[in-house]
């Protein structure tokens, strides 16, 4: 599917450097994705364009512990599902009593309560959670990618149901028109086992295995590590943005097609839904709001690189 090439090395030196036009580029790719994730939960125009300051000042601060497991776009998207969160927390605390006027709409909050959670950036972690995580990360891919190329798009449909959507068996055969609840468990049976050959193919890691061997995909007590959380954190099966253009236009294939609506339509995958808009709107972030962005990037890499004049 080709939309998880994790950053270059030197790219993430140079951002880490705080070099300015490494952080402009990153500004101009991103601002209009990010802008439209805002966009679809907060109504305020001022509060969006503070929010979209806050997420890439956030990025500057945050991206020397940059985890490598992950790429550009989920470490900004992250980020950008938090300042999102803790400015609609900042406005029901700010208007909490006005909550007994009797209105049925659904709290944005509580939207975001129930959204995979983001990927962030992983500090602390012993290292065999580390690396079992890193490999589970790149089994999941290596398997969407496995699976699309193969266009078993009915069977990446179930299991992305299964692990993203947390649906239950029954659930998944009825809407997907399969022969029955044995259907559904026996794909889900044949996915683990062959992500189970695809983690054994590199440096075996016993601890993946045994997560894979387990029926609902869990090992372990206080360290339970769900393949589920990880499909979620990795954005294992979002398509690529080019995926999503062609969808717009109507140029994809039966097979990618029924894969990108059910993406879409049913897991609602906020991240997808945010560059759909972006396509859809066929524009970044005004450009006013670029340079106002850009400017306190700026401001902030230089108070943070330029010598401070003797006193």
């Amino acid at each position: 599917m080709g939309s998880f090439l994790k950053p270059s090395s030197l790219e993430i030196d140079r951002l880490q450097a705080l070099e300015d036009d490494a952080w402009a580029e990153v500004e101009r790719q991103f601002a209009g994705r990010l802008y439209a994730y805002v966009a679809r939960r907060i109504a305020d125009q001022q509060a969006r364009e503070d929010v979209l300051q806050e997420i890439f000042l956030g990025a500057v601060r945050g991206i020397s512990s940059f985890d490598r497991v992950y790429t550009l776009e989920q470490y900004l998207f992250g980020i950008c599902r938090n300042r999102t969160i803790d400015h609609l927390r900042r406005r029901r605390d700010a208007t909490a009593s006005q909550s007994a006027d009797g209105a049925d709409g659904v709290n944005p909050l509580d939207q975001m309560a129930v959204e995979a959670a983001s990927p962030g950036i992983i500090v602390g972690e012993r290292d065999l959670r580390t690396r079992t995580r890193t490999l589970l990360v790149q089994v999941l891919r290596d398997w969407v990618q496995e699976t699309w190329g193969l266009g078993e798009f009915k069977r990446l449909m179930v299991i992305e149901a299964l692990f993203l959507g947390g649906w239950r068996n029954r659930d998944t055969w009825e809407r997907m028109g399969l022969s029955g609840e044995r259907a559904v468990a026996g794909i889900k049976f044949r996915a683990l086992a062959r992500m189970r050959a695809l983690a054994g193919q590199g440096v075996a890691d016993r601890g993946l295995l045994e997560i894979l061997s387990e029926e609902e995909g869990a090992v372990g007590g206080k360290e339970i590590l769900l393949v589920s959380d990880e499909w979620a954190a990795s954005h294992a099966s979002c398509p690529a943005r080019h995926w999503l253009a062609r969808h717009l236009n109507g140029s994809l294939d039966e097979g990618p097609k029924s894969f990108v609506e059910f993406h879409l339509s049913q897991m609602e995958c906020p991240w997808c839904l945010a560059n759909l808009d972006d396509l859809e709107q066929e524009r970044v972030a005004p450009q006013t709001l670029i340079e106002r962005v850009h400017a306190s990037t700026m401001n902030y890499l230089r108070s943070r690189t330029l010598p401070r004049e003797p006193s």
